[in-house]
């Protein structure tokens, strides 16, 4: 939806193909992180199976990408083989390096169905405002973050059967081993970084950081590559940014290059409730595997709103890609204009068809599409449809010049500072710069 766009996927292409214009050797990509308890969910829900869900969603959003001209090198997916592959293999390498920490913790399990119970998949009422039907992780009605024991009388979204409290063994990455790196790592070397990524990492890691498990009792996921692991599969978050590597494999002979390169710089392009993953979790799993570079930066956008509420695919309250689409055929650029200048870059913004509108008439027709048509216009008019001759300058053509040469520089600087929004209120001045001087002269 325009959420995804406006966050993640406009801004990160305007940043690849502006590199490539510079002639960087720059590679952009993406893919469907396809595992984790909703897709199992629903696929319950329609009777299919996990791979049937992801299969669907995985075409829809790649299409859409192609309809925006998004231009990812490649856009993979985590059921992947080369994905399944290269998630066990780092795995592996930190288990056999002693990474992990083994314990043991009761959780729920449902005696009917024969299978330990994800958060997700356990029901009861909320402890803090009554909902009935609160998850095991969250309640939807006021928001309250639970853990699956919080819930009064919880029972099975399985069997719809009272689950029982069973014991489980579990591997975990210990984070708090990595907080005092963590800690110098961004705090220190990368003041830098966008306020609003900034200020989040410290909030947790003032915190304090846990263990964190990275496996789950599921069937659906990478299965993890330890004897006596049956019936466990890595967990979504510890798998999918390992995607950006098996993607890369998939991609190019040369993906260690991109990955264990000290000259290559790695950007996450992502939106505000993925910082914590790229910017604490991925990159204490790199530093625990030991040959991977890490991030240079994470400048993730806030969420954009739609008419003032918060877009929610649950409530279908969302501007769907496909379906703007069939509205406005051919209209791509004017929707990821729109939500360039009012790109959620430092807070959430609120994006309405009112300034979608004033947008599209009062800056791209009139300021862009009115020096583009004079231009043409007058060129075809006075000039026989040949560019002329410069000839001698006057003042105001230097002073033209010279602010043209100023306004190349400010859009640059702003691409290279992640300011993507000013950047484009700058190109669009160089359109203002030619209405005056066309009118002038």
């Amino acid at each position: 939806h325009i959420g995804h766009l406006a966050g993640v996927y406009v801004p990160s292409d305007i940043y690849t193909r502006y590199l490539r214009l510079r002639g960087e050797d720059v590679i952009s990509i993406c893919g469907s992180d396809e595992h984790g308890v909703p897709i199992t969910l629903k696929a319950r829900k329609e009777g299919i199976t996990p791979q049937e869900v992801v299969d669907r969603y995985h075409s829809l959003n790649k299409k859409a990408f192609e309809d925006f001209g998004i231009a990812f090198d490649i856009y993979s997916r985590t059921s992947n083989k080369i994905h399944y592959e290269t998630a066990s293999e780092f795995f592996r390498k930190l288990y056999d390096n002693g990474e992990f920490v083994e314990k043991t913790s009761s959780q729920y399990y449902d005696e009917e169905a024969g299978c330990f119970l994800a958060d997700r998949y356990i029901t009861g009422g909320c402890p803090y405002c009554g909902n009935e039907n609160a998850y095991g992780d969250q309640c939807e009605k006021c928001g309250t973050s639970l853990s699956a024991t919080d819930l009064i009388n919880p029972k099975s979204a399985i069997s719809g059967s009272a689950p029982v409290l069973k014991d489980t063994l579990h591997w975990y990455l210990p984070l708090d081993k990595y907080e005092p790196w963590l800690k110098n790592w961004i705090l220190e070397e990368h003041t830098e970084w966008k306020p609003n990524v900034y200020g989040q990492c410290k909030s947790w890691l003032d915190q304090g950081l846990q263990p964190r498990a990275v496996s789950r009792d599921l069937e659906w996921g990478v299965p993890v590559p330890v004897k006596g692991a049956e019936g466990k599969v890595l967990y979504v978050w510890f798998d999918a940014p390992i995607g950006y590597i098996s993607a890369t494999k998939e991609l190019t002979k040369d993906w260690e290059k991109y990955w264990k390169d000290e000259d290559t710089r790695m950007i996450h392009f992502i939106g505000k409730d993925n910082i914590v993953f790229h910017c604490i979790i991925f990159p204490a799993m790199l530093k625990a595997e030991g040959t991977y570079i890490l991030p240079q930066n994470v400048p993730a956008n806030e969420f954009l709103n739609l008419e003032g509420d918060k877009i929610s695919t649950s409530r279908n309250w969302a501007v769907w890609l496909h379906e703007y689409l069939e509205d406005f055929p051919g209209k791509q650029d004017s929707l990821r204009y729109a939500l360039c200048a009012s790109a959620p870059e430092t807070k959430d913004n609120d994006f309405t068809w009112k300034e979608f509108q004033a947008r599209n008439n009062n800056e791209l027709v009139a300021i862009l599409g009115n020096f583009v048509n004079r231009t043409l216009v007058l060129t075809n008019k006075y000039f026989d449809s040949h560019v002329p001759s410069p000839g001698k300058l006057t003042d105001y053509d230097t002073a033209t010049l010279n602010s043209i040469a100023t306004l190349k520089e400010s859009v640059e600087s702003n691409l290279e500072s992640f300011r993507f929004r000013q950047a484009l209120s700058e190109a669009m001045n160089l359109a203002r710069l030619g209405n005056k001087y066309l009118a002038d002269t």
